[in-house]
């Protein structure tokens, strides 16, 4: 596959596929993107484990922080790598001993493993690399726009706090 660009419906069918995420490299730093997009899957309704040794047992975003993959209670579909492109490679190899295996691995912005996606990739595991799934679900979802970004989508919905002072949701939407 090519890791370079990504057609939507590839992302979409695997952000409406994903109920479990983990995130690998979770922070508790509030100023870290690994928190705003630990909170942002949270608040999407995805169950989300934030895994970060240094933190084992704490909470970040209301979610006990687990130190490894293995320890995760429950099947997870989504590992988002929060980690260097170097150490990749090891979190890949991780995740495939999992059983059940993760249906997807993403590699956030900036972190690339071509060998580490070909691997995962020959085990039936879905590949994303250089991507954050924050923004791509505000993309397909419209809600990029509402930061200024260019989603390509255009819609009346105006944005708006719910009475659980979150913020309004249009989910992903299908072209």
């Amino acid at each position: 596959m090519n890791h370079d660009t990504y057609e939507a419906d590839y992302i979409r069918d695997i952000l409406e596929g994903v109920k479990t995420v983990a995130v690998v490299g979770a922070s508790a730093n509030q100023a870290r993107p690994s928190f705003f997009v630990t909170k942002y899957l949270v608040d999407k309704g995805y169950t989300v484990y934030p895994l970060n040794p240094g933190l084992t047992g704490q909470e970040i975003c209301g979610r006990t922080v687990f130190g490894s993959l293995s320890e995760v209670p429950e099947a997870i579909d989504m590992v988002d790598i929060f980690r260097n492109s170097e150490t990749a490679a090891g979190l890949v190899d991780e995740a495939l001993d999992l059983e059940p295996k993760p249906k997807v691995i993403w590699m956030q912005l900036t972190v690339r493993h071509d060998e580490a996606a070909k691997k995962a990739e020959a085990a039936g595991v879905r590949v994303v690399m250089n991507r954050c799934p924050k923004i791509e679900y505000g993309k397909l979802s419209g809600e990029w726009g509402w930061v200024g970004g260019n989603s390509g989508m255009i819609s009346s919905k105006k944005q708006s706090l719910h009475g659980s002072g979150k913020m309004q949701s249009l989910g992903i939407v299908k072209r």
